[in-house]
C-alpha cells in the first residue's frame, strides 16, 4: 500500500481488449495475457505509474485505472 494509504482500482473492458499484450509488456507485474485477452494480476492496487503507462498505451483504451474508493479516474484522462 502506498504511503498515503491510497488504493487504484484496475479494470479491463474483455469486450474491447484486443489482446494487443502492451499492458502486459508495459505493466507485467500487473497484467497477464489469458486466452488472448488482458487481466489485470489485481482489481485494486498501491498506486503505480506503470498502470498509467499500460493503460495510455492500450490502443483501444480497454484499459482504465481509477481511484479505488472515489470516482476519480486516473488513466486514461478522459
Amino acid at each position: 500500500m502506498s504511503a498515503t494509504g491510497e488504493r487504484w482500482r484496475v479494470q479491463v473492458d474483455r469486450t474491447r481488449c484486443i489482446g494487443s499484450g502492451i499492458c502486459a509488456g508495459t505493466a507485467p507485474a500487473h497484467f497477464v495475457l489469458r486466452d488472448g485477452l488482458s487481466h489485470p494480476l489485481a482489481e485494486r492496487v498501491a498506486p503505480d505509474d506503470t498502470l498509467v503507462d499500460a493503460a495510455d498505451s492500450c490502443p483501444v483504451e480497454a484499459i482504465v485505472v481509477s481511484e479505488s474508493d472515489g470516482p476519480r479516474r486516473i488513466a486514461p484522462e478522459p
